[in-house]
């Protein structure tokens, strides 16, 4: 019972054409045309492997093989299909394309599930469109309210609840999924690092997921005229947004252990090459294994931005996203391993310096997580490149722990 390796390629190839930027990597924002493109292609693979297909209210994209339980709670498998600007054709629809292997070799094998296997395909998870990442799980597992989605807009503010009526989704529908009804979740994600290839090894065991907290920090200032405003009487937002960034790494290393601060976007307004800016907006990404670290960078950085507060500047910062780090089910972690083990493909222990879905469901669920290598470690760019046979090795492992999970039996 092997994936079907071209049959992946395939899949990754024809994702890939579902870009804003042909030619300049995968640029699939949450909601847009590319969006459209790409679920419809999902839901179709998904009804041609026997699924019962259906959205949420967020748009997530789930394909069910009922189980012979009834009102039994679900092995989910998958991941997000959104990307960042010009990013790889891998993150994250490297796992859709797996969830979607998996239920083509339950049908082929024609097995029977005793609890259900439904595949997934979620929204948001970058944050790149809507902000704060991770939106599909999150809002599917009620971190994010139904009044605070309905305010969500983009940078050119559009609302995101607009923006799913027009392709055609229905932010109407039911948007809760009760844990109750999760008996698993299964992820698989290319490393996005450099370890994996490193060493050789075709799989990495995810034993925890990084913390994370994201802030958007606003400076205030004064526009003016850039050749008639004496520099003694400016308040530029932009020089102290920019005498605020350039302190930050500083945080991170004080703080040690794999710290990292990151920004990522900054939007300058009036953003005119004769205008002082009276504005910027600017994102800070903060991470660590160890949450204490979290915590202490997030003070820190405020306490910069605070300290700007002065000579017609004036700030604020408001944080988007905070997740603690997560330690992944031990049981399915264990299960990954002796499949790995039965199938004879390497694999290591790793732990996962990038967000995940997985580390939202694993407040709620049994969560496992594998990752296959990046080629040269590059993710989040037009480079990003994993091997077609690293992703079948991967579709086996999560196959056989399917099965296990699922109790599926052959008809």
């Amino acid at each position: 019972m092997k994936a079907n390796q071209q049959r992946i390629e395939e899949h990754i190839e024809l994702l890939s054409r579902f870009t804003a930027t042909p030619g300049e990597g995968v640029t699939r924002l949450t909601y847009s045309p590319e969006d459209l493109q790409a679920r419809n292609y999902i839901k179709e693979k998904m009804a041609s492997y026997g699924l019962n297909v259906s959205e949420d209210g967020f748009g997530n994209i789930f394909g069910k093989l009922d189980g012979a339980l009834a009102n039994a709670p679900s092995v989910i498998v998958g991941s997000h299909f959104d990307s960042v600007p010009n990013g790889g054709a891998y993150d994250g629809t490297a796992g859709v394309v797996v969830g979607l292997e998996v239920a083509a070799l339950f049908q082929e094998h024609k097995l029977k599930p005793t609890y259900p296997l439904e595949i997934i395909a979620m929204v948001e998870e970058e944050g790149s469109r809507f902000g704060g990442g991770l939106m599909g799980s999150r809002g599917m597992m009620g971190l994010l309210t139904e009044e605070d989605f309905n305010k969500l807009a983009d940078k050119d503010g559009i609302l995101a609840t607009d923006a799913m009526t027009d392709i055609q989704l229905d932010p109407s529908k039911d948007k809760l999924r009760h844990p109750v009804t999760i008996k698993a979740f299964l992820e698989l994600h290319i490393e996005q690092g450099p370890i994996l290839e490193e060493k050789g090894i075709q799989v990495g065991v995810v034993e925890a997921i990084v913390g994370l907290s994201q802030l958007e920090v606003t400076v205030q200032g004064q526009a003016g005229h850039a050749g008639t405003t004496p520099m003694d009487r400016r308040a530029d937002a932009l020089v102290s947004a920019a005498q605020i960034i350039a302190d930050l790494p500083l945080i991170a290393l004080n703080e040690g252990d794999g710290t990292v601060i990151t920004t990522g976007r900054l939007h300058v307004f009036p953003n005119g090459a004769n205008v002082i800016p009276d504005k910027v907006v600017f994102t800070v990404d903060i991470r660590s294994g160890k949450e204490a670290h979290v915590q202490n960078a997030i003070r820190q950085v405020e306490a910069l931005v605070r300290a700007r507060d002065s000579g017609g500047i004036s700030t604020s910062t408001e944080q988007l996203l905070y997740i603690a780090p997560k330690a992944l089910d031990e049981k399915v972690r264990s299960s990954l391993k002796q499949a790995s083990d039965a199938l004879t493909i390497p694999y290591c222990s790793i732990n996962s310096g990038a967000g995940h879905d997985a580390m939202v469901f694993s407040d709620f669920t049994a969560c496992g997580m594998i990752f296959i290598p990046s080629k040269n470690g590059l993710s989040h760019c037009p480079e990003e490149w994993s091997d077609a046979g690293h992703l079948a090795n991967g579709t086996d492992i999560l196959f056989e722990v399917a099965k296990q999970l699922t109790e599926a039996q052959s008809l």
